[in-house]
Order: C-alpha cells, then sequence, then structure tokens
C-alpha cells in the first residue's frame, strides 16, 4: 500500500471537489490530509458497512469548514459515497453538504460548523461513553460500550471560549478516552494567528489535566501515527499538536489565501504535479484504493465480531431480552409514565422545581440511559439527586453531572450525550438560556432529544434583579426551529410535559419551571397537556372571552374566571397552553375546538409578547412583559411592572 499516494489522492480529491462547486476551503484539506488519513487507516474502529455501529470510535471534524477532507476520506475508506457524491459536493440534497452533517452522510457522528462547538460535543461523547460503559458492563473487563472519540480541530476552535469551558471539564474529569487532534496552521480566515492568538496552547491544556503531544512535521505519517498511539494510552485526555502548513502544495501556501476559497486552474495543475496526479478532476487510484480499504477491513473485523459476540452474551445475561440494551441502538422511546398512577395530593402546594426532581429521580432510577445535572445550579434548580451518585474521574457510574459554571459548554456537552444516545439533561436558570442559544441551535438543527431545565421562570423571582429576571428568553426558545418549549402550570401538567418530552425522539425540549409554590389546579389534566393546549376551565354561559395563559399566570386566568363568575359572567373559558409548538401541530378541528374564531383571546405571560402572533388574531389581546424588571422584593417588581394580580385583573376587565 502506497501511503504517499493515498495521501496525494485524497488531497486531489478534496480540491477537486472544491472547485467544481466554486466554493470551499481547500487550505485544510492540502495541509491535514495526512491526519485524517493515518487516524482513519490506523486507529480508528469503524465499519464502514455498519457505519452506525454503536461500538464505532467517534470521529468530529470540529473544523468543520474542512469538510471536503472528510468526505474525501470517507469515500477512500468505503463508507458508501462514490464519486458522484464528491461532484455534488455543496449542493441541494447531496450527501456530500457545505458543513458536515449527521444523518446525511455516512460516516460522519456529528453535525459541525460553528467553531469550537464540535470539540465540546466530542467532551460530550467521551462522558457520555464513560457513563454508557458502565452502566452496560456484562463483567469486570468487558462492557458493551468501549470506544474512543477523536476530533480534529483548527485554531479557530481553540479560540471560542466554548472549547475551553468544555475541555476544562474533561481534564477534571479525566476523559482519557479522547484524543483532539490539533491542525496547528498559524493562519486564520483573516491573517496570521500571531495577531490574535499567542499562549502556548500545549501549556494551556497541560494545565487543564491533559496530556499533551507534538509532531514537528504535519507531513510525517510514521510521527502522527507514534503519537496517536501514545495518546491512547494516556490516563487522561489528550490533546497532540500537529504543526501543518495551510495549503499544502499550493502557491499560496502558508497563507490565509488559500483558507476559503478555490484555487486557480493554474495553480491547480501545478499541485497535481507535485503530487504526482494525473490532472484530469476526480482521479481515483482504485489499486490502492481498494488495498486500504481491505487494509481497514481486516484490521477492525475482528473487533466488530467480537462486539457481537458480547452482545450476545449480554442479552443471555437479560435473560433473552434485549429491549435492555435497545436504547443503546437508538434515543427511540416508548414510554408510558401515565400507567404509574401518580398520586398529587389534592392540597398540593409545591414549586415546580421540587415536583420536577420527584420525576427526574424515578427517570434516572427506571431508565439507563438518563443522566444530567446542572451548570452550578442544581441545588437550586432542583436537579441535584440526593439519592444518586456523583460522576467524576474516580466513578462514571454516577448520575448526578456537575458541569460546573459553564452553561454553553454544558449545552453542547449535553449534545455530544445524545449523540451516543444518552437521554441527557441539563440546567439553569430561565434568564441564562441565552448562554446555550448556540448549543440549543445545533441540538434542534441535528433533532437531539436533550432536555433543558430552565427554573426561575419569570419576575417573581424579584430581589436578583433585572439580570435574574427573564423576559425574551422564552420568546427566543420558541424561536429556535424544532425547539419544544414546555411551560407547565402544575404538577398534573409537568407529568403531562415529562411524558411528551420523554417520548420525543427526533427533537429538543426546554421545559420552563417556576421557582414560586404552585397549587393543584382543578381542571389540570396531564394526558390533555400533551396536546399542548387544552381547556382547563369551561364557561358556564355562552362564550364571550377567552384567558389564555401558561405557567403560574394559568392560576392567575382561572381566579379571574372565577371572579367574574361570583358576579354573574360566565362566559369565560381558561385555556392553559403548556407547549404552543405543539398546539400550533394539532389540526384545525382541533384548534378550533379550543380556541373558536370569532371569539376574542386575552393572552397571558410573564414574558416577551414577541411570538405570539401566531395564537392571536385581529381584537385579541396581550398581557405581557417587553420592558425589563427592577430589583426589588417579588411584590414590589411586580406592582412595578403593572403585573401584580389586581393590576392583571384590571386590565382584563378593561379589555373586556
Amino acid at each position: 500500500m502506497n501511503d504517499n499516494m493515498l495521501v496525494a489522492n485524497i488531497r486531489g480529491l478534496g480540491v477537486d471537489m472544491i472547485n467544481q462547486a466554486k466554493s470551499g476551503h481547500p487550505g485544510i484539506v492540502l495541509g491535514a490530509a495526512p491526519i485524517l488519513y493515518t487516524l482513519y487507516k490506523n486507529h480508528l474502529n469503524i465499519n464502514p458497512i455498519d457505519s452506525t455501529w454503536i461500538n464505532r470510535d467517534r470521529f468530529v471534524m470540529s473544523a468543520g469548514h474542512g469538510s471536503a477532507l472528510l468526505y474525501s476520506v470517507l469515500f477512500m475508506c468505503g463508507f458508501g459515497l462514490t464519486v458522484d457524491d464528491l461532484k455534488n459536493f455543496r449542493h441541494l440534497n447531496s450527501k456530500t453538504p457545505g458543513h458536515p452533517e449527521v444523518g446525511v452522510t455516512p460516516g460522519v457522528d456529528c453535525s459541525t460548523g460553528p467553531l469550537g462547538q464540535g470539540v465540546a460535543n466530542a467532551v460530550g461523547m467521551a462522558l457520555g461513553q464513560k457513563i454508557l460503559k458502565e452502566r452496560y458492563r456484562i463483567n469486570n473487563n468487558k462492557s458493551l460500550v468501549d470506544y474512543n472519540i477523536y476530533a480534529l480541530v483548527g485554531d479557530g476552535d481553540l479560540m471560542e471560549g466554548i472549547s475551553y469551558e468544555a475541555c476544562s471539564l474533561a481534564g477534571t474529569l479525566k476523559l482519557n478516552n479522547l484524543i483532539v487532534l490539533y491542525d496547528s496552521n498559524d493562519i486564520s480566515l483573516d491573517g496570521p494567528i500571531s495577531k490574535t492568538f499567542t499562549e502556548n496552547v500545549r501549556g494551556r491544556f497541560e494545565a487543564m489535566g491533559w496530556a499533551t503531544f507534538f509532531v514537528k512535521d504535519g507531513n510525517n505519517l510514521k510521527e502522527i501515527d507514534k503519537m496517536i498511539t501514545k495518546a491512547k494510552k494516556s490516563s487522561k485526555p489528550a490533546l497532540i499538536e500537529i504543526k501543518t502548513k495551510i495549503g499544502y502544495g499550493s502557491k499560496l501556501v502558508g497563507t490565509n489565501e488559500v483558507h476559503g476559497k478555490p484555487l486557480s486552474a493554474d495553480d491547480i495543475a501545478q499541485l497535481k504535479n507535485q503530487l504526482g496526479l494525473p490532472t484530469e478532476p476526480f482521479f481515483v487510484n482504485t489499486d490502492e484504493l481498494t488495498k486500504l480499504r481491505a487494509y481497514i477491513s481486516n484490521r477492525v473485523n475482528p473487533k466488530y465480531m467480537e462486539w457481537n459476540n458480547n452482545y450476545q452474551e449480554y442479552v443471555r445475561l437479560c435473560n433473552g431480552d434485549n429491549t435492555v440494551a435497545s436504547y443503546l441502538f437508538h434515543n427511540n422511546f416508548n414510554y408510558d409514565l401515565f400507567s404509574l398512577n401518580w398520586s398529587f395530593p389534592a392540597n398540593m402546594k409545591q414549586a415546580l422545581r421540587d415536583t420536577n426532581n420527584i420525576f427526574i429521580q424515578y427517570l434516572n432510577n427506571n431508565i439507563k440511559t438518563v443522566a444530567g445535572g446542572s451548570a452550578d445550579l442544581a441545588s437550586t434548580t432542583k436537579t441535584y439527586l440526593k439519592d444518586g451518585v456523583d460522576v467524576s474521574a474516580n466513578n462514571y457510574s454516577g448520575n448526578n453531572i456537575w458541569f460546573g459554571v459553564r452553561e454553553h459548554s454544558m449545552g453542547a456537552i449535553l449534545n455530544g450525550m445524545a449523540l451516543v444516545n444518552v437521554k441527557a439533561y441539563g440546567s439553569t436558570f430561565l434568564s441564562f438560556a441565552d448562554y446555550l442559544k448556540p448549543a440549543m441551535r445545533m441540538s434542534a438543527l441535528m433533532k437531539l432529544p436533550v432536555t433543558y431545565i430552565f427554573t426561575h421562570d419569570s419576575i417573581s423571582v424579584g430581589p436578583d434583579g433585572p439580570t435574574h429576571q427573564p423576559i425574551e428568553q422564552l420568546a427566543m426558545l420558541r424561536s429556535i426551529p424544532g425547539m419544544k418549549v414546555y411551560r407547565p402550570a402544575d404538577a398534573k401538567e409537568l407529568l403531562g410535559c415529562w411524558q411528551s418530552i420523554l417520548n420525543s425522539n427526533h427533537n429538543p425540549s426546554a421545559l420552563v419551571l417556576s421557582r414560586n409554590e404552585v397549587e393543584l389546579l382543578a381542571g389540570s389534566n396531564p394526558s390533555q397537556t400533551v396536546m399542548g393546549g387544552y381547556v382547563l376551565q369551561q364557561e358556564t354561559s355562552p362564550l364571550k372571552l377567552i384567558l389564555v395563559a401558561t405557567g403560574t399566570e394559568v392560576q392567575v386566568a382561572k381566579n379571574i374566571a372565577n371572579e367574574f363568575l361570583r358576579v354573574g359572567e360566565g362566559g369565560i373559558r381558561v385555556v392553559s397552553m403548556p407547549c404552543v409548538e405543539t398546539y400550533l401541530e394539532r389540526g384545525n378541528k382541533y384548534q378550533e375546538s379550543i380556541l373558536p374564531t370569532g371569539v376574542r383571546k386575552i393572552i397571558i405571560e410573564a414574558g416577551s409578547s414577541f411570538g405570539w402572533h401566531r395564537i392571536m388574531k385581529n381584537g385579541d389581546s396581550i398581557i405581557s412583559l417587553d420592558t425589563f424588571g427592577y430589583s426589588g422584593t417579588k411584590d414590589e417588581v411586580l406592582h412595578a411592572m403593572n403585573f401584580s394580580y389586581e393590576q392583571i385583573f384590571a386590565r382584563v376587565k378593561g379589555l373586556l
């Protein structure tokens, strides 16, 4: 097998893809090809014929702009891509999109592009693997889950703050199943990194508890191979800095000019001459390709067969019941929480963050793939499991994950955990949801069933002031395509929300909970909650007005309707809308039964009015909050914001 020819072929294909698409990033293709070639040929435990094998090693192209390089390597290794797929690079509905997308391209384990997200996802994958490895043990020496996670990063990834948030936690937890390959070429899109990024990267990683290695020449395949071999033996997560030349072989080598635009025709011609390739586009050395694919198959097949034997042994230990292991293969749930006959005292009065702790304790005790934690707020978001065990470098069998004050990376780590089929959740205050926004967007884009738990859901948090009082966050969450936002009114609705969340297999969920105590509402219904919106209190005379509310404001709406009822006005309906997105998915017939056309609606919610246009029609009104809050007691802030019960009642009366 001619390694140099195969690397040259990978470089040539990547450049041809970019040239044909008239768009892409040739610099990383030419500079980093030896890294990916060495990794895939000699180290990754993969089965191109079974690209979703759950015990495969994972690879994350954190430097997602290098997608042409990844696709070239996947093609050469036999992952089901064709030359035509390469020719369709960056075209609509192709298997080779502009940046890697999980579920689109065989062999792509993670959607990447926003720099820093990918390496943080890789940390999540490594953490998820450690947790699942302990939960799916066959005996002390064997588990159904035993693989490594690799990521290719560039200077841009390591400049983004999220990468250091995530890598700091990886060092603390000693995730030695994580190996990061650093394509160190001293160039970013705008120019040399000497203007922006001059720190000692390996020194910084060492300070975070990582093992570090160095390759002086990024074209030295033997040295790259040697350092990956060493990294795999480390007791810590590993960073391998590999000095490369961006755009190796191009006339623009070593400059930012080769980073993000196609090469000229004459540059491609002289490049291919250097590489020993014919000038024809999309040339493939089929003899060498066949050797490479056979080599990988022969290297990995024994491990693949061994795992299949381990799986059969695990099923036997489970008395032939393969459902015990089934969630390892996918994140699809079919779980009926309603069948458990939950009992809620009629006089129940409890903050929903406390009620939620009961539910997540149950889920952790009964579903092997559930795991989560908090960004240093578990004691107040109430997601800490008192009967649980902390996940630590010495014990991955726990179920309390300490993410630390790292909301941004927590979201990305949760995505990584979900990508290895952990049913992951994380919590913080609703006002801090903005820190997670980039990661939540990627959750939705990858259709990952991650659960984000947000507490302290309104200005009623009072004394902490406007920095901690959410206003626009509900609207932000609802604006994310594919995100389901749940804001239950009481314990029964919370049960209904969890029933929906647990069985939401292709979208993330945001569960928004009150810090304040709430009563059990007459008319609240878990099975109706899953509809997204339902009639909580029916009118007793011809319908004149519908009060629509979410969360704690449902109690307010109910009290207002009852106050009108006491003076003989029974034409007011109360609708609880715990999940607007789910309600809007229901057919017109159902929606018309809840919110009939021609009947005036007043929406009450302690948040921005933005987005409620999807429900409102001409003549409808909204009582909401569209300015920042104040620092003061709960009652002082509510009054100052014109949102006390008396003020809301007066506004409804005036509108009526």
